[in-house]
């Protein structure tokens, strides 16, 4: 009989999560299609001219693909991880005050270490700080909306911020975005930048976005919530929201622009 690779378990789903290959040299993990969703959603209105018409073509890595960048705790401000205090110019920001924390791993549940996750938001009214952002909601003074980390020895990151708020969107009649966190994650190679969005537990919005009813498999959505985790809340001050970014294996977490891994 030949002797079967051990199960391991995802720390976060407990669950056995099976043993997959090593990487091999010069390349990236094949991308897994049925969890994504469709390119041309009719739902999802802007995805009906931004999908292509064209069967998609597989290039060969080269070196510029699978090398760099290379990041360091000296690239970091002290106030990177802090979007409360990061843009503050006369007082905190309103709204809800929230820690983000997780681990980046690998498909066998071990830290990536040194991995630059950055994230970026709306404020508690559900404006970003952006230019082409007309939404009603007022402009926070005191809230940037955008932050930075880097993953300790055991993948682990944390940052403070504002919860952000839920905000209309001119998809069809009253389509609403639930409230989310973008997060950026760079890995050993340009083409590893991964980008994906983070929601919260409990929000009435998630079931009904147009954008989140693309994704097929519920798993891979059920993925993308961030549960309450008040053993890390701070008492009189912030509640904790925990989320893990698994990176490849059946259990990965859903990335938009998914260009490497599965």
């Amino acid at each position: 009989m030949n002797a079967q690779a051990p199960a391991l378990r995802d720390p976060r789903l407990n669950r056995p999560e099976p043993l997959t290959p090593p990487l091999g040299d010069g390349g990236f993990f094949q991308r897994d299609r049925s969890i994504h969703p469709p390119a041309h959603a009719p739902g999802y209105k802007s995805s009906v001219l931004r999908s292509p018409r064209q069967a998609l073509l597989s290039l060969e890595n080269s070196i510029s693909e699978i090398t760099g960048p290379v990041f360091g705790h000296n690239d970091l401000g002290p106030l990177d991880n802090d979007l409360i205090r990061n843009y503050a110019k006369d007082g905190d920001p309103i709204g809800e005050r929230i820690v983000v924390h997780g681990r980046v791993v690998d498909e066998t549940g071990r830290g990536v270490p040194n991995t630059l996750v950055e994230f970026w938001q709306a404020n508690a009214g559900g404006r970003y700080r952006h230019k082409k952002d007309t939404y009603l909601a007022p402009i926070d003074p005191n809230f940037g909306g955008c932050g930075r980390a880097l993953t300790d020895d055991t993948g682990y990151y944390n940052f403070r911020t504002v919860k952000p708020g839920p905000y209309p969107w001119r998809n069809y009649v009253n389509s609403w975005r639930p409230a989310h966190i973008h997060f950026s994650v760079f890995g050993s190679g340009f083409a590893q930048r991964l980008i994906t969005q983070m929601y919260f537990e409990g929000d009435p919005l998630i079931p009904i976005c147009p954008i989140l009813t693309t994704i097929p498999d519920k798993d891979a959505l059920d993925r993308l919530v961030a549960p309450l985790d008040l053993n890390a809340s701070t008492p009189f001050d912030s509640l904790a929201y925990r989320f893990d970014i698994v990176l490849r294996g059946q259990r990965s977490t859903y990335f938009e622009n998914r260009t490497a891994g599965n």
